[in-house]
């Protein structure tokens, strides 16, 4: 599939089924789907100038995602591989060329997709924004609505540090977003950002690249800062316990980018290299990357902010399905709830979970493939050992000195079983 993000003016490239995307669209136009026209008149009211080579990423990443949600999976001959051919206009052509390995190395492991990109030159060159006044802030913190992102800004604060805080806008959690920033950092900004993709056909509910536009907009925010103008590099936090950064799968049929890797260490390093290339002073760092989701609620460093508001964090991944409750049966809804077991707290969830007693033996609660899965990692864990879970899904070539990671996950595990031991399930 042949996909082209281009501003308005250009036209699209020749040949035959070709899906054009306006880039930095707001008005639709005809046959065309459109992708970030929401962000540059957030920037301007905020009199934020970002870097051209920021810009340039961005429109990268939004482009991404653009076709990952437009190109549906099944037209693939194995329903889940897609060809993607993408065309994207930037402002530097040329140094992009130069980057297309390691863009498409990070793509094809976030996605599992094999990717096929082009540089064409026109891209977005905003106008000049009156009194550009430089952040004072130190460090961007990625805030999700999360808890994991939550114990990340509050650590960010306690440490000293003064971040500024990103947010990729989502249904169910912008205000909670809004909520958590004023009472975490009321002294810095909170810049809430959406890729508004819309693609001109049905979605693609897969969506796998989500996470390169969130890290994008965390670039953009970083080349605002006064410590980039300066020519010194920030740190972009990425919270994230090490259990699901790893995602190792839990069953066979859970094996490559069905699992996803949105925060998978291999695809940071990978996506650091660009942004070095670039000359963009933003070091993505997961502070933790060796931690359980237990063990991120039990070391947070301020312990009664968290409690007050860690019962409105989102951990679902079907929340919208379920109507913005926590469905408490996905692996993410497991992980939260065996994680707050290993906290000690009593689960004050807001709504609580929709299918909350594991235990209950029918096809919503024990026989749930997402349930059957988890028991069936512990399983194998109990009787095996975690490197009969793990198997292949771990390298040195990838990620240097395993036994780290191998830890996090036998740890991650024994979490989950502590959740399943309580309600049952067996």
């Amino acid at each position: 599939m042949k996909v082209a993000c281009l501003p308005g003016s250009l036209p699209t490239p020749a040949g035959r089924n070709v899906m054009r995307f306006e880039l930095y669209g707001r008005a639709p136009v005809a046959g065309w789907g459109r992708v970030g026209g929401l962000v540059p008149p957030v920037l301007k009211r905020q009199r934020l100038a970002p870097s051209e080579r920021a810009w340039d990423f961005t429109s990268i990443a939004l482009s991404v995602v653009a076709a990952d949600e437009a190109v549906t999976r099944t037209i693939s001959p194995d329903g889940w591989t897609r060809e993607i051919d993408l065309t994207v206009a930037v402002a530097a052509p040329t140094f992009w060329d130069s980057q297309k390995a390691e863009l498409r190395r990070a793509l094809e492991f976030l996605t599992g997709d094999i990717w096929s990109l082009t540089f064409v030159p026109g891209g977005h060159a905003p106008a000049p924004v009156r009194s550009v006044r430089p952040r004072q802030e130190d460090t961007i913190c990625l805030l999700s609505g999360g808890m994991d992102s939550l114990v990340g800004a509050i650590d960010a604060v306690a440490a000293g540090r003064r971040p500024l805080l990103v947010s990729q806008k989502a249904k169910g959690d912008s205000a909670d977003q809004i909520a958590f920033a004023k009472l975490i950092s009321p002294g810095t900004l909170h810049l809430q950002l959406s890729h508004h993709a819309r693609p001109p056909g049905p979605s693609e509910r897969s969506q796998r690249a989500r996470s390169i536009v969130f890290l994008a907009f965390g670039v953009l925010a970083a080349s605002c800062l006064e410590t980039t103008w300066n020519g010194a590099p920030v740190d972009l936090l990425v919270p994230e316990n090490g259990f699901i950064s790893q995602n190792v799968p839990l069953t066979p049929l859970r094996t490559g980018s069905l699992s996803t890797r949105t925060t998978h260490p291999f695809y940071f390093r990978e996506l650091q290299k660009v942004l070095d290339a670039a000359g963009l002073l933003a070091t993505i760092t997961n502070p933790y990357e060796f931690k359980t989701k237990g063990e991120m609620l039990g070391e947070c460093r301020n312990q009664g902010l968290l409690d007050q508001l860690a019962w409105n964090s989102t951990s679902c991944g079907r929340y919208s399905r379920t109507g913005f409750q926590h469905c408490g049966r996905c692996v993410p809804c497991q992980v939260r709830r065996g994680a707050v077991i290993a906290w000690g707290k009593t689960d004050k969830t807001l709504k609580g979970y929709k299918y909350a007693p594991l235990g209950q033996r029918d096809r919503r609660h024990t026989q749930f493939d997402d349930v059957r899965s988890v028991a069936m990692a512990i399983e194998v864990v109990a009787r095996k050992g975690v490197d009969a879970l793990i198997g292949g899904a771990m390298n040195g070539e990838m990620l240097g000195e395993v036994a780290p990671y191998r830890d996090v996950v036998r740890r991650g595990i024994d979490e989950l079983a502590a959740l399943h031991q309580r309600e049952g399930v067996t």
